[in-house]
């Protein structure tokens, strides 16, 4: 087999008379059961085959519970590390390096559940004393294991890591944002590659302080900064407790800072994560629904939603229907879209040409407009949809196949539409070519 591990060195003045770029068969002993690569890290099972601790870690991951190569059921996962064969691979790649082989590093001994018990109690004695100083090396330390191995990570996840940190952070935060604002996003950046969160480290995060921390983060911190907060703030909002809900739309200015979130597009990950917050916000059961949802109408979040429609990619564009949607279900949102000459066009022009979500989404915002127009708008949604070929696309919907919900939509739309077609066929132009961005 040619080697398909490693990197080959530059062939420079150094290097005459060698050949970098000579294939160089891996011995079969050398080589992982599983991926048939060069083994960096070999450990032996109890069934007695050696296999690179990484691909027999992830195959136990997947839910297998047998030896890859001899099938049996493993009984005990214990991985012992076959130190003689990994010398020996060594000392092979040290004798082809002339043909650009590098030689594997020595892995490092995997952290057990006692060390991250140890490291965690030291955490929180620093916390008790308010010592950012010494929770941030605590902290830095946890992010150097987790970078080793990716077992590592999983050790440090089940044995309480999240927890640990998310009352760190709650603690520094109540304290003094400004005065802690160093070790809140040492802790917050590490929380971040923990995600999901368990129950206790998400009660912790969601508290006002942790909120209120976040927003401040996404105010006055660099872009990386913003980022890890508004990950973290998605992350929360997902357990749909009512309490953060509340508790975030509490903070001064929240639901403008989201917006220019949005229109600002500081960076992917930012906009994508704003998208869901708000979303989680608008369709949340919280007493402050509707409330919610008039503050976003009137902070003009529905230009911003139509903004994103005209140019975004897919997954962009289905976060953007979503929220609309869920904005067309209150009449000022449907006053505000009656207003806005792109919202029919755009919604016609997203059926059928994004994705079956953004369609599904798309004839659900089209019905809420045309079904529940109001007397001074009355037929003008419904002409505007017949205008720009939306009655072909609604066809075209039930022809291809949707989901019921939208069926019955769709159909109820083409029986809305019937009355008005006759008299504007000639006006029917699905592609609207000439659609562009307002300024």
């Amino acid at each position: 087999m040619v080697l398909g591990w490693g990197r080959r060195k530059k062939n420079n003045k150094n290097n005459k008379g060698l050949k970098p770029n000579m294939e160089v068969v891996i011995p079969n002993q050398f080589k992982c059961p599983i991926t048939l690569d060069l083994m960096k890290d070999p450990v032996t099972l109890s069934t007695g085959i050696t296999y690179d601790r990484e691909s027999v870690e992830r195959w136990f991951d997947e839910g297998n519970y047998t030896c890859p190569l001899t099938n049996q059921i493993v009984k005990n996962f214990d991985m012992i590390p076959n130190h003689s064969l990994r010398i020996m691979i060594q000392d092979w790649c040290v004798e082809n390096s002339k043909n650009g082989v590098e030689r594997i590093p020595t892995p490092r001994i995997p952290i057990s559940p006692i060390d991250v018990s140890e490291l965690l109690f030291r955490v929180m004695e620093s916390v008790k004393g308010l010592d950012q100083y010494g929770c941030i090396g605590l902290v830095q330390k946890m992010e150097k294991w987790s970078n080793e191995s990716e077992r590592n990570k999983k050790c440090i996840v089940e044995n309480g890591a999240t927890s640990a940190l998310a009352l760190a952070f709650d603690a520094f935060a109540n304290d003094s944002i400004e005065r802690n604002v160093v070790v809140l996003e040492v802790i917050l950046s590490a929380l971040n590659w923990m995600f999901p969160l368990q129950l206790e480290a998400q009660k912790s995060l969601g508290s006002k302080a942790s909120l209120h921390c976040m927003v401040w983060f996404l105010k006055h911190q660099d872009v990386k900064g913003k980022e890890k907060a508004i990950i973290a703030l998605k992350e929360i909002l997902s357990f749909g407790d009512e309490k953060h809900v509340e508790a975030l739309l509490e903070i001064e200015g929240v639901n403008q800072l989201l917006i220019e979130l949005i229109n600002k597009r500081i960076s992917p990950i930012i906009t994508k994560a704003s998208l869901r917050v708000i979303w989680y916000l608008v369709s949340s059961n919280s007493n402050f629904n509707e409330k919610m949802k008039f503050s976003f109408v009137e902070l003009d979040l529905l230009s911003s939603i139509l903004n994103i429609l005209i140019d975004s990619e897919k997954s962009f564009c289905e976060k953007a229907l979503v929220i609309l949607d869920s904005l067309l279900s209150c009449d000022f949102g449907r006053k505000k879209a009656y207003e806005n000459d792109l919202t029919i066009p755009l919604l016609v022009k997203k059926i059928l040409r994004v994705s079956p979500l953004t369609t599904e989404y798309s004839v659900s915002s089209i019905w809420k407009m045309c079904k529940y127009e109001e007397k001074n708008y009355e037929g003008k949604a419904l002409i505007e949809a017949l205008q720009v070929g939306a009655f072909q696309k609604l066809l075209l919907v039930l022809q291809v196949g949707c989901s019921d919900d939208t069926k019955d939509k769709a159909t109820e739309l083409l029986k809305l539409m019937n009355p008005y077609r006759a008299e504007l066929e000639e006006c029917i132009d699905s592609d609207f070519k000439n659609l562009k961005r307002s300024y």
